[in-house]
């Protein structure tokens, strides 16, 4: 359920952004945070992902990848809204969630707004 949970503030959060980015809301049900996160304007992009490497990144890092973005936090748990509320519906579902670098990378993003 937590899992769930945090991925949905993410979606809202992201497109928090988006509405602020573009002084509109222009989304029909998604969910994948990694395509939100590609909605956002280019300078938004630069802004999150500066703060997440400076601030996540170092308390949580990623063997995975070389240069270690909030991109592939978002894209790694993109889906995680859809498969955590449909757990029960799905034979097979990646049940992979780090919990303590999403939570951290949803503060960044709520804390660090353009303004």
């Amino acid at each position: 359920m937590e899992p769930m949970l945090l991925a949905l503030s993410m979606e809202l959060a992201l497109k928090a952004w988006c509405v602020f980015d573009k002084d509109r809301f222009e989304f029909k049900r998604k969910h994948d945070l990694a395509v939100l996160y590609d909605e956002l304007l280019p300078a938004s992009q630069s802004h999150l992902d500066r703060e997440f490497k400076r601030s996540v990144a170092p308390r949580h890092p990623n063997m995975f990848y070389v240069d270690y973005g909030i991109r592939d936090v978002l894209f790694q748990h993109k889906d995680a809204f859809t498969d955590w509320r449909y757990l029960f519906d799905q034979k097979k579902v990646a049940l992979n969630f780090n919990q303590s670098a999403f939570e951290a990378t949803l503060e960044n993003i709520t804390r660090h707004h353009l303004g």
